[in-house]
């Protein structure tokens, strides 16, 4: 027999802020990265879907069993919607051109981590949250290097005869 898992308490006011805050701060970070790398979404596209998602979540987890105690079903449905749906600010980012040159990839992807991390952060997994930012922005700043590298010695490719 499996054991029952217990409801935890719903948030108070000033840890559900708390956990906003922290979300937008780590939203913010990525943001950062992409502001400084100029890419289209920066610093406050990023800290606002960090900030968004931790508020869905926070909210859902007020929709408790009770006045002391929350329910994972609400909080769960809407992680889903939100995760869904920020699929579509970052397809916005992304851009075709030449072809098969595809840009924004990584800002997609920066904004759906942002969007993670804010729920990540609405329920109260400060630990993971702030690691998963860490681990994103070596990411984004090792992998940018290694990425200029290889393309530093990348041979140029030889045009199609017709």
């Amino acid at each position: 027999m499996q054991p029952t898992m217990l409801p935890e308490a719903t948030p108070l006011w000033t840890d559900a802020m708390l956990r906003v805050l922290a979300a937008t701060a780590a939203g913010g970070l990525l943001g950062l990265n992409r502001e400084l790398t100029r890419k289209p979404a920066g610093l406050r596209t990023h800290a606002l879907v960090a900030l968004g998602a931790a508020l869905v979540t926070v909210s859902a987890l007020q929709l408790g069993v009770g006045p002391d105690r929350t329910h994972g079903d609400p909080a769960s449905r809407v992680i889903q919607g939100v995760i869904a749906g920020i699929g579509f600010l970052g397809g916005g980012v992304i851009l075709h051109a030449d072809g098969r040159n595809v840009q924004g990839l990584t800002t997609a992807a920066t904004i759906w981590v942002a969007a993670a991390l804010g729920i990540s952060c609405g329920i109260g997994q400060w630990h993971i949250a702030g690691l998963t930012a860490a681990l994103a922005l070596v990411v984004l700043v090792i992998g940018q290097v290694v990425e200029n590298a290889l393309h530093r010695f990348k041979r140029p490719e030889k045009p199609e005869s017709e």
